[in-house]
């Protein structure tokens, strides 16, 4: 039972979805062929083990400069003549050739590779399942350009601008032929079946073999976060992602003498523009000394980090016109997973916020004193004991296991190629 998958990525640090599908799709007698493009990223390598994989290589050049410069080409080309799609169908189609598949999945955060996969899917007369990861619409302004843009006197943005909603009108062309959408959050569902009513929710999650409550006692109360703030070199989009309430808790904590920074400290595993933003908040606060900062950790070494962390942190901000929409990041679902207090910081009042109280696995944070009092209680419960711990509900948690989401694609996958 073969399924040919396009996917934009496969399977990087910031999108493993597709590489835990196919781990336990294998398992259930699936055998996915990938086609993705290349990108330098080896976190979660153990995941293309015994995956046959096609991966395109766009980009070349070396150095700053001829860098921007082939990215800058290739953008033209892509807008223009469709350039990234048209060299994955080729490559769809050479694979098609070799192994005769029951369906197409394609897998994508907003339109690449969504003309390819289309295309292969009517050249093969195949069913076309869409998985869609994120879309353009969920967030404000141009938080989906990959890249920052060179300034031409005002005219980047109206071309960035013009790029998306082309992306978008061809993304909708080819959600209206899927034979089913996928997608990750109750929003995303909404917004969907206006264009399509066949659309499942599939929601993001972790792997069972990977991340289960490990509870270690530490030395020091650890809050930790793990994951980008920042994207594409452009200043922090408060209204997307905003620590502002921990800060000011922070402040009052220390002023208070509840915490010391001999027994407390909140790491930051995260890029390096991200790392600047927050030292930057951290010193106006002036709470350098509470903070430490750490580069991206292979994947393997993530469930140790968490279980061996007081509370994990969720950055995001209240949904709304101008707030995060359907955000329901992987790194949420595996901090529910280790059964460690989440903080969610400020709360969305959506989506995260239903998990997060259905699961009993943390706080979604209205107010600075929402905070002050999540982290005052659980900072005694670790002087008492050396950990923390909620009375999370498992059942809750275990539907946002990977095994299980495998189970519901397949689901689908058969309803599909038995109806045809």
């Amino acid at each position: 039972m073969k399924i040919l998958i396009l996917c934009d990525l496969f399977p990087p640090a910031f999108g493993p979805r597709m590489g835990y599908l196919c781990k336990y799709l294998r398992r259930e007698g699936w055998e996915p062929v990938v086609i993705t493009e290349y990108i330098p990223d080896e976190t979660f390598a153990f995941l293309e083990a015994e995956v046959e994989t096609v991966r395109i290589r766009y980009y070349h050049a070396r150095g700053r400069f001829f860098g921007a410069l082939e990215w800058g080409c290739l953008f033209l080309l892509d807008a223009l003549f469709g350039y990234k799609d048209r060299r994955m169908y080729r490559a769809a189609l050479g694979q098609i050739r070799k192994h005769p598949c029951r369906l197409v999945l394609c897998s994508t955060y907003r339109t690449f590779p969504l003309p390819a996969a289309h295309r292969i899917a009517r050249k093969a007369g195949l069913p076309l399942v869409v998985d869609l990861r994120d879309v353009v619409e969920q967030a404000e302004g141009l938080e989906f350009v990959s890249h920052s843009l060179p300034r031409l006197w005002g005219l980047e943005r109206w071309m960035a601008s013009a790029f998306l909603e082309h992306g978008r009108r061809q993304r909708n062309r080819v959600l209206r032929d899927a034979a089913c959408i996928t997608t990750v959050s109750p929003w995303h569902v909404t917004l969907l079946k206006s264009y399509n009513p066949r659309v499942e929710l599939i929601c993001n999650g972790y792997d069972p073999e990977l991340f289960y409550p490990a509870p270690v006692r530490s030395e020091r109360f650890y809050i930790t976060y793990t994951g980008r703030i920042i994207y594409a070199g452009r200043t922090l989009h408060r209204a997307l992602r905003d620590p502002e309430l921990l800060f000011r808790a922070l402040v009052r904590l220390a002023e208070e003498q509840v915490i010391a920074p001999e027994t407390f400290c909140v790491r930051w595993f995260t890029d390096g523009k991200s790392q600047q933003f927050i030292r930057q908040e951290a010193e106006k606060y002036a709470l350098t000394k509470y903070m430490a900062f750490y580069d991206y950790v292979p994947a393997s070494r993530v469930p140790a980090l968490l279980n061996g962390s007081a509370v994990l942190l969720v950055l995001t901000n209240k949904t709304g016109e101008q707030g995060p929409k359907g955000v329901m990041t992987t790194k949420f679902f595996e901090a529910l997973a280790v059964e460690k207090p989440v903080l969610c910081v400020r709360g969305d009042e959506g989506c995260l916020e239903e998990v997060i109280n259905r699961t009993r696995a943390g706080l979604s944070a209205h107010c600075m004193e929402d905070v002050y009092q999540f982290l005052k209680m659980h900072y005694r419960q670790w002087q008492a004991s050396g950990l923390t711990t909620v009375d999370a509900n498992r059942k809750e948690i275990g539907t946002f296991s990977r095994k299980a989401q495998a189970n519901q694609f397949i689901r689908i996958f058969e309803q599909i190629t038995t109806d045809r």
